[in-house]
């Protein structure tokens, strides 16, 4: 530990009064120096789905005065699966498209859909994305659980590993505040289907083949008979742009109405 030395008030050879400006400036500086999280996570998702996933960061003023997103917030617009999803750190990623087949439109005029999700999303702004950057793939995805089920794809795809019918399986199960939403990999291999989930990275999850691909009944399998909902999303990133969301079974509602899918 260093000594004070010296005479004067000194600190390791520093007089006090500098010490003491340096430390109020610092203080002045310490929101410009200290990254906003919401930015950061918005960024991390942006640079897990890579470069070659249309994506853009927003900054989003809320004036809803009952919401549960907070009055300033980033979050991350993508096109997966032939429509726009929306994640944010606050719960996760959900469907954002109104509409089927109409992306160009809806890219160029986010603001309805952003209302749909909250009334109080009526101001909004693109951020500049500095892209891509590895060291943003580090560290955890606050409710990251379907951005990170989809690089676990790319991946897997990179390393040239032979996986049948690949997919996304999202799912709700009931819990005491209400429906809660997760999503994992699913895919096949030899005699079973294998899961990949952001909660347990490491743990081989299978269930046989011999149970079919029912999703409400891999779901079950997966995590239980609290699972009320559950539904595929069917990536194909061979082609130009990843194609079809495949229809839930326990679901009425079209993709842009799905709730958010916590991790």
């Amino acid at each position: 530990m260093l000594k004070p030395r010296g005479g004067g008030g000194a600190y390791g050879g520093v007089p006090k009064f500098v010490r003491q400006v340096s430390l109020v400036i610092l203080f002045m500086l310490a929101p410009a120096l200290r990254a906003e999280p919401s930015l950061e996570q918005a960024r991390r998702a942006q640079a897990l789905l890579g470069p070659d996933v249309w994506s853009r960061i927003l900054k989003i003023e809320n004036s809803g005065r009952e919401s549960r997103y907070p009055r300033v917030l980033h979050a991350l617009v993508f096109e997966l699966a032939g429509i726009l999803w929306f994640y944010s750190a606050t719960d996760g990623t959900q469907s954002l498209s109104l509409h089927e087949g109409r992306l160009a439109e809806e890219k160029a005029n986010m603001g309805p859909l952003l209302r749909d999700i909250e009334p109080g999303f009526t101001r909004w702004s693109i951020v500049r994305s500095n892209f891509p950057a590895l060291a943003l793939r580090q560290g955890e995805l606050s409710n990251g659980c379907f951005i990170e089920s989809v690089a676990e794809l790319r991946r897997r795809l990179e390393r040239g590993e032979a996986l049948e019918r690949p997919r996304l399986l999202s799912y709700y199960d009931e819990t005491p505040f209400g429906l809660h939403g997760h999503t994992v990999l699913v895919f096949g291999r030899g005699e079973h289907w294998e899961f990949f989930d952001p909660g347990r990275p490491r743990a081989r999850l299978m269930v046989a083949k011999e149970d079919g691909l029912d999703p409400l009944a891999l779901a079950r399998a997966l995590d239980g008979t609290t699972v009320v909902k559950a539904r595929y999303v069917t990536l194909d990133f061979a082609a130009p742009a990843p194609v079809s969301v495949v229809a839930s079974t326990e679901s009425s509602r079209k993709p842009a109405a799905e709730k958010p899918d916590q991790s």
